[in-house]
């Protein structure tokens, strides 16, 4: 790795780090103007005044904003993300399940939608201006127009209630077999997968497009090369950069359209840990969910920055 290339990729991890403190002060603050107060909440609306600041101070709600903020980010650093308020149990513990099922959708939802993605992709590019072309161009536009939620509800209605092939709900503690397995994921993995895999394919179609009409491509073309040796050999190599550029970025909408469809088909995961939190107005739960998915998204991100400097032949 030369030290251009080195140089970019520190940059990106340096940008990737602030950018995470600045999103943790936007989080922490964010939680502060949700309405209501928490001791109030928690006590219910007949607790005596005394009762209500007494609450307060044992949670420090008392104390200046920045003063707690400081705390919390501490603890966030040192891995210690506090404890629950409505539970009163400790955060990790709370998080440690829902985050292996949150996991695990997002899993399968990659095993399936990446595939399906880069082959629709690759193939539109190679018969790019015809009617398959065409086809799928329309079709990937139509599903991005479509919120999550959209897609979600007509899964329900097609599969669940007119078809009564699937449950609408997904319970992840019930899966004892390959059945059970199947059951319990199709639905929310069938919404991930159109919402991811969309735009993937055009991502990868472009990628693929541009490559094909760079001059050493053409030079293989008039020299008798079939379009599918083209492909293979010379445009999908130089494409892959781009490709796994593209396959990093869908996977980070992944990570928004997960809070939807856990709350939609009530899996249990860290996003329906989250909203079930916002309901309770327990802050610390709140702030460790949302920073888990901002991390995520962060990750994915930086790594396809990484991934795009690494790939690019001009700096090696």
């Amino acid at each position: 790795m030369n030290h251009r290339i080195f140089s970019l990729v520190m940059s990106r991890l340096l940008i990737a780090v602030i950018t995470l403190v600045i999103v943790s002060f936007a989080v922490f603050f964010a939680t502060m103007m949700l309405p209501g107060d928490t001791a109030t909440i928690l006590l219910g609306q007949a607790a005596t005044p005394e009762a209500v600041a007494g609450l307060r101070t044992a949670m420090h709600l008392d104390e200046p904003a920045i003063i707690r903020f400081i705390r919390w980010f501490g603890g966030l650093v040192t891995g210690d993300l506090g404890t629950s308020y409505a539970n009163d149990m400790p955060i990790a513990d709370l998080i440690a399940g829902r985050f292996i099922n949150t996991l695990k959708l997002a899993g399968v939802t990659a095993l399936f939608s990446v595939p399906i993605a880069l082959t629709l992709g690759i193939t539109a590019a190679m018969m790019r201006g015809s009617l398959y072309d065409r086809v799928v161009t329309i079709l990937t536009i139509g599903v991005i127009s479509v919120p999550e939620f959209m897609v979600a509800t007509s899964a329900v209605l097609v599969f669940a209630v007119y078809l009564k092939w699937l449950p609408a709900l997904s319970f992840a503690n019930e899966v004892h077999s390959i059945t059970d397995l199947l059951r319990v994921y199709a639905m929310p993995v069938i919404t991930l997968t159109f919402v991811v895999s969309a735009q993937m394919i055009r991502m990868t179609r472009a990628a693929v497009v541009e490559t094909l009409n760079t001059p050493y491509v053409e030079m293989a073309l008039l020299k008798g090369a079939s379009r599918q040796r083209i492909v293979l050999k010379h445009a999908l190599p130089n494409a892959l950069g781009p490709i796994v550029n593209a396959v990093a970025l869908s996977l980070s909408y992944l990570l928004g359209g997960v809070i939807i469809v856990e709350t939609i088909f009530n899996y249990p995961g860290i996003a329906k840990l989250m909203v079930d939190a916002v309901a309770t107005r327990d802050l610390p739960l709140i702030q460790s969910c949302a920073m888990i998915f901002c991390l995520g998204y962060l990750i994915l991100i930086t790594l396809a920055d990484i991934l795009a400097i690494l790939s690019n032949p001009r700096l090696r």
